[in-house]
């Protein structure tokens, strides 16, 4: 295809709002909108009671529901969580299931994890440990941490935990960068290897 002209837009920054009511003004406008981070967002805020928005489940759920329905994986994932120890919600291991699997199918990497998590305390080690590969492969590293205590307590083999190196030693070449590496050797906060 030839491109017959390219115009190039300026982009502008926002400002760091000044005030929590600023923030919550410009996240409002955002949620208007159907922005999904923005709906996901806000519901972690009511969830929390942070940024001046009072603390209450039910928000913060039909929040994560919205975002979910458009598509922020991750929100199912704070759905799930919600049902996995009852916070705004009945304790219901079986929709936590269902929320985690929605999210893990969405590519959220903790949802994958717990969902490891699940299998593993009903004993079924060979599907923990296919959903923490794959967590692990998103760069997912408590899921590593776990095929490790599987190897150690011989619950793994050594082949499943050295595949687990490499597939982490991918994900992390994958996302290696100039901007990543001097972030890291300045703040330990930023490293990520």
């Amino acid at each position: 295809m030839i491109i017959k002209s390219v115009h190039f837009v300026e982009l502008h920054r926002t400002p760091h709002p000044k005030s929590d009511e600023e923030n919550i003004q410009r996240y409002k406008q955002r949620v208007e909108a159907d922005d999904p981070i923005a709906i996901h967002d806000t519901g972690m805020y009511y969830s929390d009671g942070t940024y001046g928005f009072s603390q209450d489940y039910t928000k913060a759920l039909e929040l994560w529901h919205r975002a979910g329905e458009l598509g922020h994986a991750q929100a199912y994932c704070n759905i799930g969580n919600a049902y996995y120890y009852g916070e705004g919600v009945e304790v219901d291991k079986e929709k936590a299931t269902y929320y985690y699997e929605l999210a893990a199918m969405g590519g959220d990497a903790s949802a994958r994890h717990n969902l490891g998590n699940s299998e593993i305390c009903v004993g079924n080690k060979e599907r923990a440990l296919r959903h923490w590969m794959i967590a692990v492969g998103d760069g997912f590293d408590p899921s590593l941490e776990m095929i490790k205590q599987m190897y150690s307590k011989r619950c793994a083999t050594k082949e499943d935990y050295t595949k687990a190196l490499q597939i982490y030693q991918v994900y992390l070449g994958e996302i290696k960068s100039k901007q990543r590496d001097e972030a890291a050797a300045a703040d330990e906060e930023y490293r990520y290897y």
